[in-house]
């Protein structure tokens, strides 16, 4: 890989009404603005060379790819590694009480329910970032969700993994050199290795 273009999924319906969803067998859509989002992201990235899409299990991620690479012959690859945190009790509720939840405690701490801990989840979304950087195909689409993309552009910057982050941008493309993502692996590598909080 030379570069990733890593892009949160267009406005799906659960996110509309800032509700959770961290179960990929619950099949979500995009809303009609999300779907225009994605056709817009396709209009973007139409002059990109793109060897490889990845998408995660969740169907907003898939749809958002499919609406942006439309007429595109690009092969899409599904990876958990990058799916958004299982929320266990908190599974489908408002986001913010699961957010609040989140903030108050630590990052070994699991949602009740059976929800993913940050500690667990961060390690996760290290281990996707280091598959895609083993990957020979030199320019990577990722569709993915806000939390894995807060936690990259976050190590990328410097700031490290903070407990509260804010929600990325929906359908909105971040460019990363293999260098740059190198960098921040590296610093989400560490963090996870000692958790700050």
């Amino acid at each position: 890989m030379e570069q990733a273009i890593l892009v949160r999924h267009a406005e799906s319906e659960l996110s509309a009404r800032r509700a959770v969803s961290g179960d990929p067998r619950v099949v979500v859509g995009l809303t009609p603005a999300g779907e225009a989002q994605a056709r817009e992201l396709g209009r973007a990235l139409a002059k990109d060379a793109i060897d490889l899409c990845v998408v995660t299990e969740f169907e907003r991620t898939r749809r958002t790819a499919a609406l942006a690479l439309d007429g595109r012959r690009i092969p899409v690859e599904v990876w958990p590694e990058l799916n958004d945190p299982r929320a266990g009790d908190f599974e489908g509720g408002p986001l913010d009480a699961y957010r609040q939840w989140c903030w108050a405690h630590g990052s070994r701490d699991e949602p009740p329910g059976g929800g993913e801990s940050r500690l667990i989840v961060a390690t996760r979304y290290a281990e996707g970032f280091r598959r895609l950087l083993a990957r020979p195909e030199p320019s990577i689409l990722v569709v993915l969700h806000s939390l894995p993309l807060a936690y990259l552009l976050g190590a990328a910057r410097g700031d490290g993994i903070s407990r509260r982050v804010e929600l990325v941008e929906y359908a909105r493309a971040y460019r990363l050199t293999r260098e740059e993502l190198c960098v921040a692996l590296e610093r989400l590598d560490a963090w996870c290795a000692a958790p700050t909080w």
